[in-house]
């Protein structure tokens, strides 16, 4: 069967890019995308955008969306990241405590074809290569890394049993440099630190209650009507958890709610914080309860369209995917939007574009192939993809191809948005 998908599109033919079949610009694209947000944070958004052409594809998913639904395309379904870049892979604490690290941020999950993530992922290797000072046949080459670690791996998944995919563990992580700067990160980020961070004491006395530190716009503490509205949004979240993570959460208590302003495809989404004590303040728990919206895919998968609960489409996409999980994922509903429930911080710790200077960056390509490869055999079939791929680096050559294409897009793309800032004084 994937052998015959090479008829729908040739192996070498991903190369393809087709900005002329946009129907819109990418700049309305996003303004579609941010319909129902909270407006006075989109300039924000924007102006974050504007910093790089990394940054702006960070908050494009919307547009990449578009231009990928318009290429031919395998139609060799698995559950997808859809936003997989560099970024989007890091570490976090596992239920039993060990630090794993894995893809780590599932917005817009949704069942679409295998190739679109290894698409966004080639051409963020290429972006954050060019930014990191690499040159651009290191940052290509980084891309097509990428894709032959991928290719290799699902072709051994091909011969495994299920049961053994399902458990696969990637090795040899903490070798790769940036890797290993993200895991140390994460180490540190205990929830202790976490509670020193975010909160301070009422009145600055030392053993006096904890509030959250206020610093607007990114973080502003919530208070009457609309704090008893997030905590209230908590009751329907716990009727879904299992009921070992429901008795767990019943040993803490809220203590404050913030609104926090996240990431940069998410500002503008609604996103609270609700700080947690269980035997006192060396006893703190974080959950996020953040607003989920549409799969940026879905109006370009019919399958998709009319699917349940945004939130709900996260969490299951996320436990498809990953071979460890939050303990506390979930979802809720709140004023008739839709919520992520999730833990805040905990061990958490993702690369920065810096940290791929040097040597680093086609030993992390290699890993991210790895883990989409992971991810996408656990929710498909490892057959069909391998049977597709074939022996051959023409399918990794093409998308080194499309990644430099796509990042030189983007770039265009960034300009467009920095110009229309001037104009509207973003």
């Amino acid at each position: 069967m994937g052998q015959s998908r090479r008829k729908q599109v040739g192996r070498q033919a991903h190369d393809a890019l087709n900005v002329k079949a946009r129907t819109a610009t990418a700049l309305e694209l996003l303004r579609r995308a941010e319909r129902g947000r909270v407006p006075a944070l989109l300039k924000l958004k924007h102006e974050l955008m504007a910093q790089s052409p990394f940054v702006y594809f960070r908050g494009a998913v919307a547009v990449m969306a578009a231009d990928l639904a318009a290429l031919p395309n395998t139609g060799l379904m698995c559950q997808i990241c859809g936003d997989a870049h560099v970024r989007n892979v890091g570490a976090y604490a596992a239920p039993d405590g060990r630090l794993v690290f894995d893809i780590n941020d599932f917005d817009e999950t949704i069942r679409g074809p295998f190739e679109w993530d290894l698409k966004r992922m080639a051409t963020s290797l290429v972006l954050a290569g060019r930014e990191s000072g690499h040159k651009e046949g290191a940052a290509r080459g980084a891309a097509e890394k990428c894709v032959e670690r991928y290719a290799a791996l699902m072709r051994q998944f091909s011969r495994m049993p299920s049961l053994d995919v399902t458990r696969y563990q990637v090795h040899r992580m903490g070798n790769v440099h940036p890797v290993h700067d993200a895991l140390l990160k994460a180490e540190r980020a205990t929830p202790q630190h976490t509670l020193e961070q975010l909160t301070a004491p009422v009145n600055g006395q030392p053993h006096a209650a904890r509030r959250f530190k206020e610093s607007k716009p990114m973080r502003t503490r919530v208070t009457g009507a609309q704090a008893e509205k997030v905590l209230g949004a908590l009751e329907p979240y716990k009727e879904m958890l299992e009921p070992q993570r429901r008795h767990l959460l019943g040993l803490y208590r809220p203590v404050d709610v913030a609104f926090k302003v996240v990431g940069t495809g998410s500002v503008g989404l609604r996103d609270y914080c609700i700080y947690f004590e269980g035997i006192g303040t060396g006893d703190p728990l974080f959950l996020q309860v953040k607003e989920e919206a549409a799969s940026a895919y879905t109006a370009y998968l019919p399958e998709a369209q009319g699917a349940a609960h945004a939130g709900q489409r996260v969490v299951e996409g996320q436990r498809a995917m990953q071979v460890q999980s939050d303990p506390f994922l979930g979802w809720t509903h709140m004023g008739g939007r839709q919520y992520l429930v999730r833990q805040l911080n905990d061990h958490k710790g993702s690369i920065e574009v810096a940290d791929l200077a040097g040597g680093g960056l086609e030993a992390f390509a290699e890993l991210c192939g790895e883990l989409l490869a992971r991810g996408h055999a656990r929710s498909s079939d490892p057959l069909a993809i391998a049977g597709y791929l074939g022996q051959g680096d023409g399918f990794a050559e093409a998308l080194g191809r499309f990644g430099a294409l796509y990042a030189d897009q983007t770039e265009r793309d960034w300009q467009a948005l920095r110009r229309a800032g001037r104009i509207l004084k973003i």
